[in-house]
């Protein structure tokens, strides 16, 4: 298995700290709560100051180093800082850094690039199209060119489904606990179950259902009397991400892909988290041989974390005109230069296929915790998009949030970083830097080991507390 050992600060968590955080992370994050505004919420989970980083490894100020699992929340797919990036933005900062959208050679190879990855029948159907540098300019942006080519008003979304935080995609975010105090967002938008096979609302079991989810889907569309006119479009993700990593069938997406047709639905794919070679493939919905109309792309595509989102669309749909969807940081050319030196990197050296054989490594991997813990109800994902799913019974598969959270601290505290999500906030989120190394894969299980066995025998004392309390 090819080795990315020299594009990491180490292999391995050093923490030298009594504690996390240390003395000069506790004084920067007071600081910050003092005079940052209290939107912040990363350092809430994980309490550090970060001083640098490289690959897969973070270093805080003092000195602690921490693996990676959690990417920049899944932009630093090629790691932080890479070195073989980092001279395409040097040079690009040289020459040309604001260009609104005019052509530069620059621009015309990122969109180059990026159509030259989409399956080879693909390529001349599609045209690309950037917008504000974040992943909810992108899904902005689909929705308008949605409503504008169909002249419908109406979007379905799924439940599980995260899209971002501004007004049009938060309206079509799942989470109710992000729209708590705010009314006003955009209208007209319904959600359907995800094909979550593992809490099927259907009471269907995977690998034996009928896809009930894409039949509900299609009854919504053709019942008069679901109450939903026909919409817009259907948007989803491929791999649901804040929703646990939990991948959609190659079926359930054909069938969605199938009723949209019969009824001139237009179908947006948010790839933003699931793009960009993390599942295995340059966007997770190519292993199924579908083609959507619209698919929005960010975070991973500017290379190094450099804010860069887009439109891949059909030309058939092309509705809009000059201005009709404008950002003032749309196409940064050093963001754009960024995702030219990942292309290159990425085929230099093969990282598609090595996604694969990482990944694989890395589920094996974690299968050995199934044997520590009776609370794992299931591991899934696919790529480096990987969820594990925490319940307080296999049979009645209960989620154990406290738990997830429990483990999640005990494993920052050794130095490992992931994040929490899920449709109840009970499955770890892995999604590391693509290049990193089966020593890496060995040091996060080993923590994640010592993680679990802790964070069991505080549920056991949690226990006995609480039954001596009811029997006193």
């Amino acid at each position: 298995m090819h080795q990315f050992s020299h594009y990491h600060l180490a292999e391995k968590a050093n923490i030298i700290t009594a504690s996390v955080p240390g003395i000069r992370s506790q004084e920067l994050l007071k600081l910050q709560e003092e005079i940052e505004g209290s939107v912040v919420s990363y350092p809430k989970n994980f309490p550090i100051a970060i001083r640098r980083a490289k690959g897969a490894i973070i270093e805080d100020v003092d000195g602690n180093q921490f693996l990676d699992f959690f990417a920049g929340a899944g932009v630093l797919n090629l790691g932080h800082c890479n070195q073989e990036i980092l001279p395409y933005v040097e040079s690009q900062q040289q020459d040309l850094i604001h260009a609104l959208d005019f052509p530069t050679e620059n621009k015309m190879r990122a969109i180059q690039n990026i159509l030259s990855e989409l399956p080879e029948k693909l390529r001349d159907r599609y045209k690309v199209s950037f917008g504000g540098p974040t992943g909810s300019d992108a899904i902005e942006a689909a929705i308008k060119l949605a409503k504008i080519k169909t002249g419908r008003e109406g979007i379905i979304a799924f439940a599980g489904g995260y899209h971002g935080m501004s007004a049009g995609a938060l309206a079509v975010t799942s989470d109710v606990n992000f729209r708590k105090k705010i009314w006003s967002l955009m209208p007209n938008v319904h959600f359907l179950p995800f094909n979550y096979c593992y809490r099927c609302p259907f009471s269907q079991h995977k690998g034996k259902c009928n896809y009930s989810c894409a039949a509900y889907l299609r009854d919504v569309i053709e019942n008069q009397h679901s109450g939903v006119n026909k919409p817009a479009a259907i948007l989803l993700e491929p791999i649901q991400g804040e929703g646990g990593n939990i991948p959609a069938s190659k079926r359930y997406l054909q069938e969605v892909i199938q009723i949209a047709r019969d009824h001139d639905i237009l179908v947006i794919f948010d790839e933003i988290q699931s793009g960009f070679y993390r599942s295995g493939e340059f966007l997770a919905f190519m292993e199924s041989g579908v083609e959507p109309d619209i698919i929005t792309i960010s975070k991973g595509i500017g290379g190094l974390g450099f804010p860069l989102s887009g439109l891949i669309y059909k030309k058939e749909i092309e509705a809009w005109g000059p201005g009709a969807h404008i950002g003032t940081f749309r196409g940064n050319q050093v963001s754009l230069a960024a995702a030219n030196g990942a292309f290159d990197f990425v085929r230099r050296h093969k990282v598609q296929e090595y996604v694969k054989e990482i990944s694989t490594y890395l589920m094996e991997s974690l299968q050995e915790l199934v044997g520590i813990c009776p609370f794992i109800g299931e591991i899934r994902g696919r790529g480096l998009m990987i969820g594990i799913e925490f319940v307080k019974d296999k049979h009645t598969k209960k989620p154990y949030a406290a738990f997830v959270n429990n483990f999640k601290t005990n494993c920052f505290q050794r130095g490992l970083l992931f994040e929490v999500g899920g449709h109840h906030g009970n499955v770890a989120r892995l999604v590391p830097p693509l290049i990193i190394t089966p020593k890496i894969v060995d040091a996060a299980i080993e923590i994640m080991k010592k993680g679990l066995k802790q964070t069991m025998r505080n549920a056991k004392v949690a226990s006995f507390e609480l039954s001596g309390t009811f029997s006193k």
